[in-house]
């Protein structure tokens, strides 16, 4: 349509391929005009899959056509996720970076910094906020029933013995690799969402693979300034099923097992509006009550997962109609987390927050 905004994606390796390019293609309003790999086998599926999108083999060659774009997506290697920001920023461009926002708290904080002093729209892409699951337990959560929340369990794990030749295990700092900046960006940026800011940060960081450069099985503990305790893990070589989250309130818990589908789905071909989307097995619901010997237990069905409602509040924030679905300060805060995890893990300490 003529009024359709104008999208160009930087990457097209996970982040481009299975979210950014399929969510904002499916999104009405949205179109991908531009993406950018310099990689020929993914040029190849750009274009088999989006035969109507300009693939560009660099950044030079999408920021050239800067004046045709109304919005651009930054899902390439977390080092380079700073830097192309702001090029766009500087370029007048509204941007949605992926997560992890940037390899440092101070590094984001000059993003956002540099998007006020322009007027620039900017956002990140937390695209777990909207995980069937999570919907799920903030839900449970805000009815009350389970009473006063003293501690929040999130898991997210994964069974990957085997190294991969990948950015994200690569051990320079400057790549902000390991589980901490991949799946943490997510499972802090979740306990930060329910339970608001922290004021102590505990962490055990460690290196189990054979060889590995980067962390691969970590555990995280935040007490929140309103007293809640979270407590969060993530692992490269969890060969067993465990509770995705565990909330325990004065009243009741509510325990969940697995993962979001929409990941999967958008792999398998499924897109938003489709059957199903979103939808998780009726065998993953989850349980609410006191099971104390009399199971006052009761199953809790799964909420939809929602990815698709990110890049529509983009769109209508680019119209001017809404607010960008996600604020960049939460993931700055959540950056400072991470970074005051890192620092617990090295020095065998609880790290305080200001």
């Amino acid at each position: 349509m003529a009024d359709d905004l104008r999208v160009g994606i930087f990457g097209y390796g996970i982040g481009g391929r299975v979210f950014h390019a399929p969510l904002v293609a499916s999104t009405p309003g949205l179109v991908p005009t531009a993406i950018v790999t310099a990689n020929p086998e993914r040029a190849g599926q750009a274009r088999a899959e989006y035969p109507g999108t300009e693939i560009v083999p660099d950044a030079d060659a999408l920021f050239a056509q800067a004046g045709d774009l109304d919005l651009v997506v930054v899902s390439t290697p977390n080092r380079t996720h700073v830097p192309l920001a702001l090029r766009a920023i500087e370029l007048g461009l509204p941007v949605v970076v992926d997560k992890p926002f940037a390899p440092t708290a101070d590094e984001a904080e000059q993003v956002v910094a540099a998007a006020k002093a322009k007027g620039v729209g900017l956002t990140v892409f937390q695209n777990r906020r909207w995980d069937s699951d999570f919907l799920t337990v903030r839900k449970v959560i805000e009815s009350g029933r389970l009473g006063d929340v003293f501690r929040f369990e999130s898991r997210y794990d994964r069974w990957v013995p085997k190294i991969k030749d990948n950015w994200r295990e690569f051990g320079d700092p400057a790549e902000a690799g390991g589980l901490l900046y991949d799946l943490g960006a997510h499972i802090v940026d979740q306990a930060l969402q329910l339970f608001g800011p922290v004021t102590q940060v505990y962490a055990e960081v460690d290196r189990r693979r054979a060889g590995v450069q980067v962390d691969d099985d970590v555990f995280v503990a935040l007490h929140h300034a309103n007293g809640v305790r979270s407590h969060l893990w993530a692992s490269a070589l969890a060969a067993t099923r465990n509770p995705r989250f565990r909330v325990l309130g004065d009243r009741a818990a509510f325990t969940k097992y697995g993962l979001d589908v929409q990941e999967p789905q958008i792999k398998d071909g499924l897109r938003p509006g489709d059957e199903r989307w979103g939808v998780e097995p009726e065998a993953d619901a989850g349980t609410l009550g006191v099971d104390d010997g009399t199971d006052h237990t009761e199953t809790v069905p799964t909420e939809v997962g929602r990815y698709e409602d990110f890049y529509a509040q983009v769109r209508d924030a680019l119209r001017g109609e809404a607010a960008f679905p996600v604020d960049p300060a939460g993931s700055v805060a959540a950056l400072r987390v991470i970074e005051a995890a890192h620092r617990s893990g090295a020095e065998g300490r609880v790290i305080t927050l200001d």
